[in-house]
């Protein structure tokens, strides 16, 4: 192994954190070096999280119309996308959707709304959802609602919810270049508001959108610092009718590379490998593990379609990893 990988996978084995200058070192690791990062990225995340995989499901609860530019979203309303368009979904569709997911042996569930935040009403019906999802069915329950106040915080916790999704997409620096209707200190304070109510916090971002591989780091150094729960990585999938849509999708091994950095950043912290896994990483999909994953969204996206679930479980076995139950 690389003496520098090797020194700094020994660092952060024996509890010590890297410096911003150490993870620009391993990013500029030769070529020949690149199966040693990863080998050191999967010991190190084999000593803090073990040999088990976190899966979740999402379902797309209300669709499009969404106010807010984000330039990857087929969502947004400011963008001529093919995308959807509904309000939210039934019960029943959402209690069938939960039990796909259980059936598929996800341990999470995470409804997701577009939208820039949901209404009272909105959230009246999610906090009744959240209570049946749990109570019912068995599942984790999650949501993904953009932004939200103190007190509807407070209303979902009571219902039973354990963990909110906001991702921060990109870095401070990059941020103004993928959203001009809302500001990256926004997403910031929201964060905070979730871990005062005492929430989880799932956070993380969005590859391949003409960031660097510097503002990765700064955006992983970023989750570190406010202490996300989990690590959501997703891989531009460019959407025809989008601002991105004519965004080459990043190399496999430059995607292995960035999910082994974002493992030294945060060691003890999930690293659930989401949207783009398919089309980026292709035949070597269960090299995601190796570079120090240990999640994955399983089933279909909001607007795209996933993997066949049959296949990420057998992935997960020929590894000889164990999927943790809900």
């Amino acid at each position: 192994m690389n003496n520098n990988i090797l020194k700094i996978t020994d660092k952060v084995l024996s509890g010590k954190d890297i410096t911003f200058d150490e993870a620009i070192s391993l990013i500029e690791a030769d070529s020949s070096d690149f199966f040693s990062l990863l080998t050191g990225a999967n010991a190190v995340c084999h000593h803090y999280r073990g040999k088990n995989v976190d899966l979740c499901a999402i379902t797309n609860a209300k669709s499009g119309i969404c106010p807010e530019d984000c330039k990857f979203c087929a969502q947004s309303s400011h963008f001529n996308t093919h995308a959807a368009r509904y309000p939210l979904i039934s019960i029943e569709k959402m209690l069938k959707a939960a039990k796909e997911g259980k059936k598929i042996k996800a341990r999470r569930f995470c409804i997701v709304i577009s939208g820039k935040e949901a209404d009272e009403k909105e959230l009246d019906v999610i906090c009744e959802w959240i209570k049946r999802i749990k109570g019912e069915i068995g599942i984790h329950p999650c949501v993904s609602l953009g932004f939200i106040n103190k007190e509807q915080l407070a209303k979902l916790k009571e219902a039973g919810l354990e963990r909110y999704h906001h991702n921060l997409e990109t870095s401070k620096s990059f941020f103004p270049n993928i959203c001009t209707t809302h500001a990256y200190e926004d997403k910031v304070k929201t964060i905070e508001l979730i871990k005062e109510a005492g929430l989880s916090i799932c956070c993380g971002g969005i590859f391949g959108m003409g960031e660097g591989m510097k503002e990765r780091i700064e955006l992983a150094f970023a989750l570190k610092e406010l202490d996300v729960d989990s690590i959501p990585i997703n891989f531009l999938m460019p959407i025809p009718g989008t601002p991105l849509s004519t965004s080459d999708i990043i190399n496999p091994l430059e995607a292995l590379k960035t999910i082994a950095i974002f493992r030294y950043i945060n060691p003890k912290k999930e690293i659930r490998i989401c949207g783009g896994r398919e089309p980026v990483l292709r035949d070597i999909q269960s090299m995601l593990f190796t570079a120090g994953a240990d999640g994955i969204l399983i089933g279909n996206y909001l607007t795209t379609l996933g993997r066949n679930p049959r296949r990420d479980l057998e992935m997960i076995r020929d590894l000889g990893l164990a999927v943790l139950p809900a």
